[in-house]
């Protein structure tokens, strides 16, 4: 069995919860929404 896929899925999920912990899903979607409206004219 090979266990490149099976570190890189472990590495993935490990980055994913520590993003969630550290607050980073509420930056990253405030970033989006701003560009967003930046680019059509309202913000």
């Amino acid at each position: 069995m090979r266990k490149g896929p099976f570190i890189v899925i472990c590495a993935f999920l490990l980055l994913c919860l520590i993003g969630t912990v550290s607050g980073e899903v509420r930056y990253v979607l405030e970033k989006a929404v701003s560009i967003c409206l930046d680019c059509i004219g309202i913000g």
